[in-house]
This record gives structure tokens, C-alpha cells and sequence, in this order.
């Protein structure tokens, strides 16, 4: 209940910023790119319940890569999380918290180890503690690891350091890319799943 009330009041309490902001963006995308604005895709949840997530549109309509199709607007969005801000509406919402495990894709799902699934067990976050650690940077059973410690280990004063460092890494834009790829290649499995 903490959490909530804390996720509902900064949410609010900043929205003349981050609505400025989003207009700002939003604005820069149909300029760029026409419409949709918006990407929206059916992420998991807590204990894997379906919810829209809503982002701001980085990438052109069409074939290709990510990397073919990436505007100049939209490597921009990405680098300095911008792209997130429509997420601030999921918290609203109460589909995801300010801070928590990153949602992921719905085909993820059979793919998780027992304990890869533990993730689920709180709702998904706007950042994590596996953000702060690397974000894209880490490979994926890294990242997991990190989402299963953050559900051992969640409190009000971790939600608040995690916050804190999400803005320095934000600023300095470090883990944002795996390599020299846009995104995180696709999760398929951890080898060995059994023995996990």
C-alpha cells in the first residue's frame, strides 16, 4: 500500500513536467515518423497477467531491422529514456510501480526458469535494480538475477536509491544498448533450464 500511494503522489506530483515533456515528444514523433504516436504491445504483469504497455514510437513502419528502421528522433527517445514517459499512465493505472522488474514479452514466459519466473511476484517497474546494474548491458540471466533479488529484497528506501541512480544513468545514458544493437537480442531460454 506504501508503495502505491508513493507511486500515485510522485506521479502526480510531477506531471506538469512529464506531461510537457511527453507533448514535446510526442509532437517530434508525428512530425517525424506521422502516425501512430504511440507503440503499444500486451506485456506480462504481476503473476503474468496481460496489460498494454504504451511507449513513444522510435522506430519506422515497415521490413528491416530495428537498426534499418530506428529514426534519428527515435535513437534520441531511447538514449535518454524519453520513450518511456507513456508508461507513466500504466503506473497510474496500477498495471506497474515506479520500480520494479522491467515488462518484458508475453512469449517469455514458458521460456523462465522457476526461478526466472519469481520476477512476476511483484508488478513491473518503470526502472529495477537490474537497470542500474547495466540495463541492456547485462545478458539475460544476469538481468533475472537481479529481478529475483529486488523481489527478496524490495522496500521503500531501495525503491528510493533505485530511483536516484535510474536519473544518473539516465543523464549519462550508460547500459543503454547490448553492444552495438538497438535492443536486447531475444530471450529464448536458459541452457541447462533444469538445473537452474
Amino acid at each position: 500500500m506504501v508503495k502505491r500511494v508513493f507511486d500515485i503522489l510522485l506521479v502526480v506530483a510531477t506531471a506538469p513536467l512529464w506531461g510537457m515533456l511527453l507533448l514535446g515528444c510526442a509532437g517530434a514523433v508525428l512530425l517525424c515518423c506521422g502516425r501512430p504516436v504511440f507503440f503499444t504491445q500486451q506485456r506480462p504483469g504481476f503473476q503474468g497477467k496481460p496489460f498494454l504497455l504504451r511507449k513513444l514510437r522510435t522506430l519506422r513502419e515497415g521490413p528491416g531491422s530495428d537498426v534499418d528502421r530506428m529514426t534519428a528522433v527515435g535513437r534520441f527517445l531511447r538514449s535518454t529514456s524519453l520513450d518511456e514517459l507513456p508508461e507513466l499512465i500504466n503506473v497510474l493505472r496500477g498495471e506497474m510501480s515506479l520500480v520494479g522488474p522491467r515488462p518484458l514479452l508475453m512469449q517469455y514466459l514458458p521460456r523462465y526458469t522457476p526461478e526466472q519466473m519469481r520476477r512476476h511476484a511483484v508488478k513491473p517497474g518503470l526502472t529495477g535494480w537490474a537497470q542500474i546494474h547495466g540495463r541492456n548491458a547485462l545478458s539475460w540471466e544476469e538481468k533475472f538475477a537481479y529481478d529475483v533479488w529486488y523481489v527478496e529484497h524490495g522496500s521503500f528506501w531501495l525503491d528510493l536509491r533505485i530511483l536516484a541512480l535510474t536519473v544518473w544513468r539516465v543523464v549519462t545514458r550508460q547500459g543503454i544498448n547490448a553492444d552495438a544493437e538497438t535492443t536486447m537480442t531475444e530471450f529464448m531460454g536458459t541452457a541447462n533450464k533444469d538445473s537452474v
